[in-house]
């Protein structure tokens, strides 16, 4: 079948199209509102970055089932669900937090309000997309805060999970802080910023490290970033400098040179050393190979002399924390709150709004959960309207104006929550009236 398997909306679960069926037999249509949340972080992370929205609303926009997959599907199910497919085009409203957001557990950073039937076939793919954006970025942002200043670059794609997964961590890391991606397609659809310098073969295949130095640089005389660790580091620090004194007569600058193996932190001394005294003192270190942000803390700490590190495997699987305990849970039907009371899994009914509250000084201080309509509070409403009627209300925001609003939440923080090593609870509130109204539900479900 020629289907895209990034847009088909055969993406989902087997239960979305058998509960589909049985809520159109049942005439079960009227307005449902489901919440995507986090039930708790997972260990060693003191907040979430929200990511993923842009291509969820992509996703709702341009949901539509072809000829090809009605086929399919007609050989499955019944005639009445296949003519509602055929006819199928999002029609619901959408809140979320922007991207880029800081958000905790319990807080819906996504609220669909849409018929039933479609508020549910979605469901699979829009946890999919936010889950998987939402753990990268707040993987990457861990090293932003513990490298402020430094370039940092995304060199995951080739160990990603795949072609999107490649794509979409290029996204998310930069959203989050990072200065580019070695992905070239993430540059031509996203506009981030490349960055790159040559594999170890580049100079094995040349008989002499020096005239594979020379070579690159002659090809790429705008990029010159050297990888100096093949063979003998700081001996490949010493050619540089040679070269770069006959490159001056064209005007050929070497603008880096790469580590990517040993004790990084002794070799970045030797080689800033020796670039130095051959009159290289702009020539930057850039430092990779199986980095993450607690090698990242632990090279700056020393006072390792290194300008930027390029970051991969660790960061586009989100090594120690592969997944999160996410949900898309409904929180009202046809008008009636509803919440689910399974031991461990409970929901907080209603439809909801996440309210931030600030210390004088700035920094945030503390949120709470609360009712949208029946219980409003003077925080800052962090779930805002980003579609309605499924119709997007905004223009599509740059990813580089979203970037530069998480850097600057990340002012905001308090410098408990940024800390890798220690856990700190922030405080996020259940709105009395919230409380109240699980209570009501839960004493009527007894009386049942």
């Amino acid at each position: 079948m020629k289907i895209n398997p990034f847009s088909s909306p055969l993406l989902a679960d087997l239960y979305q199209f058998t509960m589909l069926q049985s809520y159109l037999e049942q005439g079960m249509q009227e307005t449902a509102v489901f919440e995507l949340f986090i039930r708790k972080l997972p260990p060693g992370r003191n907040f979430m970055v929200a990511a993923g929205l842009e291509q969820v609303l992509d996703f709702l926009e341009n949901l539509q089932f072809s000829a090809e997959e009605l086929s399919w599907l007609a050989t499955r199910f019944r005639p009445p669900l296949i003519d509602y497919l055929e006819r199928f085009h999002f029609i619901g409203d959408v809140h979320a937090m922007p991207e880029g957001t800081l958000f905790f557990p319990n807080e819906p950073i996504l609220r669909i309000t849409a018929p039933l039937p479609q508020a549910q076939l979605i469901e699979s793919r829009i946890i999919n997309i936010l889950h998987f954006e939402t753990l990268i970025a707040s993987k990457a942002a861990r090293s932003v805060l513990v490298a402020p200043g430094k370039l940092l670059v995304d060199f995951g794609m080739r160990r990603a999970h795949g072609a999107e997964a490649a794509l979409l961590a290029a996204r998310a890391s930069y959203l989050a802080g990072f200065s580019g991606s070695a992905t070239v397609l993430a540059g031509a659809l996203y506009g981030i910023p490349l960055y790159g310098t040559m594999a170890h073969a580049y100079i094995q295949a040349h008989a002499d490290e020096s005239m594979a130095f020379e070579h690159f640089a002659r090809s790429n005389p705008n990029n010159v970033v050297l990888l100096i660790d093949t063979y003998d580091t700081e001996a490949a620090a010493g050619k540089v400098v040679e070269l770069a004194k006959r490159l001056q007569t064209e005007h050929i600058h070497i603008k880096g040179v790469r580590l990517d193996s040993g004790d990084l932190a002794p070799h970045a001394h030797n080689v800033r050393r020796i670039l130095d005294q051959g009159g290289l003192q702009s020539t930057a270190i850039f430092a990779s190979g199986n980095l993450d942000e607690y090698r990242l803390q632990t090279l700056l700490g020393s006072g390792a002399p290194i300008d930027g590190f390029g970051i991969g495997t660790a960061l586009d699987v989100s090594i120690d924390a592969p997944a999160l305990d996410c949900a898309y849970k409904l929180q009202e039907y046809a008008g009636k709150p509803r919440r689910k009371r399974s031991e461990g899994k409970a929901t907080w009914p209603g439809r909801k709004q996440v309210y931030r509250y600030y210390a004088p000084q700035g920094e945030m201080s503390h949120d709470m959960v609360a009712l949208e309509d029946s219980d409003p509070c003077e925080g800052e409403p962090l779930l805002v309207p980003m579609m309605l009627a499924g119709q997007r209300i905004h223009r599509t925001r740059p990813l580089q104006e979203i970037r530069q609003q998480t850097l600057a939440r990340y002012v905001r923080l308090p410098e408990s929550l940024t800390e890798l090593e220690t856990t700190t609870h922030y405080p996020v509130t259940i709105s009395p009236a919230l409380q109240a109204l699980a209570k009501q539900l839960d004493d009527e479900a007894m009386t049942h």
